[in-house]
């Protein structure tokens, strides 16, 4: 492939990657997908001074993570590590720059290496339609882990929907993923009843259009409870757990929770469509 080239400018102080790029003949190889981990910094960070523009900082040490941000008491409602092994991996911090409203986001959706680089894709998103705004200015951001490498870091702008579906087990063992139309998030150290899935860190694999497929299983009884939240059967109580499915379109969000046991309340195509969740994480795991 055609090796790309951003330009650098500084923001913070600091140099920083510009997210737009230009072709340079190259021959760089082909494209293997990269792993990389979401992590949860704002809950034990805030950032010093958020920039303007959008840019993007790579953190290789405490040093530069405590120049660039301030430690506190953690602020999520779930534990949150906030250590990081810089002898392994970089923080990857990517900001869009000051948005007028709420309703902005920017998202990582997967990394590519050749031999010459390393390039991040990621999208942004604005406010959906009757989404409801304050007229408050937000700075939009998110930070990732990734191995530490030699290699150039670059930014590709990509078009993604940010529509999604959570599925999860709870019980004895709590399993929980996130289906995208780009990649799969599992997520880490997911607590009963607690489904704010943005503190949770989580491992990403590159997997296209699992969104659009696994769409396809949700039976008409759950589409018809379209931006509700249903319970089947009493899945917290006693031991027996039972499975969590979230659905995201738009500002639309649909919750599900069904009993591992059979109840009466559940009909034949919600008994199906719990073993379908079921088949789809042991798959993921």
């Amino acid at each position: 492939m055609k090796k790309l080239m951003l330009s650098l400018f500084i923001a913070f102080g600091f140099s920083a990657c510009s997210l737009s790029n230009d072709d340079l003949n190259v021959d760089c190889g082909t494209n293997a997908d990269l792993p990389f981990s979401g992590f949860p910094l704002l809950c034990n960070y805030s950032v010093k001074t958020l920039p303007n523009n959008p840019s993007a900082l790579i953190v290789g040490s405490q040093e530069k993570l405590d120049a660039y941000f301030t430690k506190h008491a953690n602020t999520c409602t779930v534990a949150s590590d906030p250590n990081i092994d810089f002898t392994k991996n970089y923080l990857v911090a990517l900001f869009a720059g000051i948005k007028p409203t709420n309703g902005y986001d920017i998202k990582i959706t997967s990394i590519v290496e050749n031999n010459c680089e390393i390039i991040i894709n990621f999208y942004e998103k604005g406010p959906q339609t009757g989404e409801t705004l304050t007229q408050t200015p937000t700075n939009p951001a998110d930070f990732i882990l990734i191995p530490k490498t030699s290699k150039s870091i670059l930014f590709n702008r990509t078009n993604e929907s940010p529509d999604n579906i959570v599925i999860g087990s709870f019980g004895t063992t709590n399993d929980f993923f996130q289906i995208n139309d780009y990649n799969i998030l599992k997520f880490l150290g997911v607590t009963t009843g607690n489904y704010e899935f943005g503190q949770y860190k989580y491992n990403a694999k590159t997997v296209r259009s699992e969104y659009t497929l696994f769409s396809k299983t949700i039976p008409a009884e759950i589409l018809a409870i379209k931006g509700q939240t249903k319970t089947y059967g009493n899945p917290n109580s006693g031991t027996q757990g039972g499975i969590y499915f979230e659905l995201r379109q738009g500002i639309t969000v649909t919750k599900i929770y069904i009993d591992n046991n059979d109840t009466a309340d559940q009909s034949s195509e919600i008994k199906a469509f719990k073993m379908a969740v079921k088949t789809k994480i042991n798959s993921l795991k």
